[in-house]
């Protein structure tokens, strides 16, 4: 999951790296179930084999679109946070990808939901001084303490003092 060290910089070095958490796959998980459920359902109540057939093309199709694209799509997204960037990455054929310079970033938030507290996860709201304004990475595992983290990063840059997680 992590990013490609060959992606870093010279002295830069990953302190978090992350994806989406799994609760993003809970809605094509259901739709699988239900492809799957109706496909077996209508393969065993009609006695045609073609009809069987159709049906089964249609379930497979429904299957790739609604739960193996969203799940490439969680595979291929990635979150990491370098001691001097944010960098994302997302796209499964055309990849998308965004970098913030931490000496840009101006405030780290983040929200949770009801579900989200429960899952262990929120939304991190990161502001930085461009024109983009704010960059929101739904559904970070752990999220208060990626903030916590990132915090302390910023800190660090600000305040010109090395941290212990630094590498030379």
């Amino acid at each position: 999951m992590a990013i490609s060290e060959k992606l870093l910089n010279e002295g830069e070095h990953v302190v978090i790296s992350t994806r989406t958490h799994p609760k993003a796959l809970l809605l094509p998980l259901l739709a699988l179930i239900v492809f799957l459920a109706i496909a077996v359902f209508v393969d065993r109540a009609v006695d045609n084999k073609v009809v069987g057939l159709v049906v089964w093309v249609i379930a497979a199709l429904g299957i790739v679109w609604y739960f193996l694209r969203p799940l490439l799509i969680w595979l291929t997204a990635s979150y990491t946070i370098t001691n001097r960037r944010l960098i994302t990455r997302t796209g499964v054929i055309t990849r998308k990808g965004h970098d913030i310079p931490l000496t840009r970033v101006s405030d780290v938030a983040y929200e949770l939901g009801l579900i989200d507290r429960m899952l262990g996860c929120g939304t991190l709201i990161i502001s930085d001084a461009s024109t983009n304004g704010q960059v929101a990475l739904p559904d970070i595992p752990r999220v208060e303490e990626t903030q916590r983290r990132l915090n302390e990063l910023l800190h660090a840059l600000h305040d010109g003092t090395p941290r212990s997680d630094e590498g030379a």
